[in-house]
């Protein structure tokens, strides 16, 4: 049964105040009309598009900058970000990401969301990644959007240990354990 209009733009008004990162696609789903009925919607309650969604909740949401290196050179987009704690990014797999003859993502790029991100929740100036234990869990695919989940767990033997996992609808894809040297910490520890 539809929904009268009033009652879904409400309804989809309240949807995308709850979950934010939520798609055009799956609000169509969730509402069962077309995803052109739902950017009207949207366009009518002057909600923006996902990606202007996304900005401004990281915009909102933290006042602290990436320090060990530009915001620009996190693969994927920062969504959440406390430093020496914890922080979020997601990527969107678009066709540059996967190999042409099967459209599955090239690990490299999720490696590379997930070092980044664990070397954008450091502290500090520098940071480099001393050694990474990594595991994949299943294939990702081309329109998939993977968010990754890094939160930082402690320090061992002079490192800091970040654990990050990527997720694609609620399925964890990747996790990783990153051993983060910061040159600045080991001076002041001298």
């Amino acid at each position: 049964m539809k929904r009268p209009k009033c009652d879904r733009q409400r309804l989809l008004k309240e949807t995308i105040e709850k979950t934010p990162f939520i798609t055009d696609e799956e609000l169509a789903k969730q509402f069962s009309v077309s995803i052109q009925t739902i950017r009207l919607d949207r366009m009518e309650l002057s909600i923006p598009e996902l990606r202007q969604r996304i900005k401004s909740v990281a915009t909102n949401q933290w006042n602290e900058t990436v320090k060990a290196l530009p915001l620009e050179e996190v693969i994927g987009e920062v969504v959440d970000l406390e430093l020496d704690n914890r922080a979020i990014s997601i990527l969107d797999i678009g066709a540059e990401h996967v190999f042409s003859r099967n459209k599955i993502a090239r690990g490299h790029h999720l490696f590379a969301q997930a070092n980044s991100l664990a070397v954008a929740v450091i502290n500090d100036e520098l940071a480099l990644t001393a050694k990474s234990e990594l595991k994949f869990t299943r294939q990702v695919k081309e329109g998939e959007r993977v968010v990754a989940k890094a939160v930082v767990e402690g320090k061992e033997k002079g490192l800091t240990i970040v654990h990050v996992n990527s997720i694609v609808e609620n399925e964890t894809v990747f996790t990783g354990i990153f051993h983060m040297y910061q040159p600045n910490e080991q001076k002041g520890e001298q």
